[in-house]
């Protein structure tokens, strides 16, 4: 595997070219935490949205009586991103902070069911596991020389292919009235290998981001969607590991 070509070196930013190394290595600090920042306000926006409704009995009503409004709710997050995140580089800063702090209610909305499958105790486990699996890898991709991009770029195709084979197996499960547990954990497995490969591959991509973006207007929309891919690899590395060593209610 190629050694990564850090962009300090290549300046890739005609109008970062005469920064000092040291002061453009105060910048990357300065923007790589405001990402992780953004991304643990998000995941935590997520959790309090999602325990709120869970709490209230609305999650209750909405996956358990809701009938077709359990799917809606599913899968808003996912619809929500397709649409409104193709035009997000046309997007002001306000309007993608906007964007992502919705993303991350609808992510609670749709979360919200999981205390109603799992204990409480399972998911905390889960998630203090997640979090600690998450700072290893995404720490390997801060730090790494080896470019990550070409597994980033197949790991990316790779979970369409698995979302389509989710939506799959959910499809048999409607027609069947029963869920394969057998795929489900296979899925599960896969979904975590992918998300965690991903957490590392995005890492370095959310840091070469800065570099192209320096002493441009620009910085400030590449914190949020540095922020949003990193929470998506969070979010699902979670979940997935949650469906595969989750105790069920």
């Amino acid at each position: 595997m190629a050694n990564w070509q850090d962009p300090r070196t290549t300046g890739v930013n005609a109008a970062s070219v005469s920064v000092p190394r040291a002061t453009r290595d105060v910048g990357l600090r300065s923007y790589m935490l405001s990402v992780y920042n953004y991304m643990a306000s998000g995941v935590l926006l997520t959790g309090i949205v999602a325990l709120l409704l869970a709490m209230t009995g609305v999650a209750q009503a909405i996956f358990i009586d809701g009938g077709l409004l359990r799917w809606v709710a599913l899968f808003a997050p996912l619809v929500y991103l397709m649409v409104s995140g193709r035009n997000f580089q046309r997007m002001s800063v306000g309007s993608a902070q906007v964007f992502y702090w919705t993303f991350a209610a609808l992510m609670g909305v749709s979360m919200s069911v999981l205390p109603l499958l799992y204990t409480g105790v399972s998911i905390a486990q889960t998630f203090f596991a997640t979090a600690a699996a998450y700072a290893g890898l995404s720490l390997y991709g801060y730090t790494t020389k080896r470019d990550l991009g070409p597994i980033g770029t197949f790991l990316h195709m790779a979970v369409w292919g698995l979302l389509i084979v989710m939506l799959l197996n959910i499809g048999i499960g409607f027609f069947t009235g029963h869920m394969s547990r057998g795929a489900d954990i296979v899925i599960s497995v896969v979904g975590v290998l992918l998300f965690a490969g991903l957490t590392a591959a995005d890492t370095q991509k959310v840091k070469s981001m800065y570099f192209y973006a320096e002493g441009s207007e620009m910085v400030a929309k590449s914190t949020i969607m540095g922020a949003l891919t990193l929470y998506l690899d969070f979010v699902n590395m979670f979940q997935f590991l949650l469906s595969l060593m989750g105790n069920r209610r």
